[in-house]
């Protein structure tokens, strides 16, 4: 079964992009705000920019540089932290709305070109 981090310190969005990832037929492993890679093997993340207890572009990095593919949640109207993301390696920037609302869809789609 595919596992996906999720990197998210707001319980509601933690929660939310849970169980997007269950509902796309993917397991999520909780992280909160990430001071360490997974202990559990995962093959892909999914991070929060609106992280408190981390900086989220350094996560990206860090997630990146262990070879995980990444989607990353953010404002759709802050265009620089976008930027940021995908410089440090996240494959999409996805607006919370988006997500919010096509959630499962999304990530399945993703999940998809994880698994290839």
């Amino acid at each position: 079964m595919t596992r996906i981090a999720v990197i998210a310190d707001d319980l509601i969005w933690a929660t939310r992009l849970s169980a997007a990832v269950e509902r796309a037929g993917a397991v999520p492993v909780r992280l909160g705000g990430m001071a360490e890679l997974p202990a559990e093997p995962c093959q892909g993340a999914i991070v929060d920019m609106a992280l408190r207890a981390a900086d989220g572009v350094a996560v990206i990095a860090r997630l990146h540089a262990a070879g995980l593919p990444i989607i990353a949640v953010a404002d759709h109207d802050d265009a620089p932290l976008r930027k940021r993301a995908l410089a440090a390696g996240a494959g999409k920037v996805l607006a919370y709305r988006k997500l919010f609302e096509d959630g499962p869809a999304v990530i399945a789609a993703w999940l998809g070109v994880v698994q290839r």
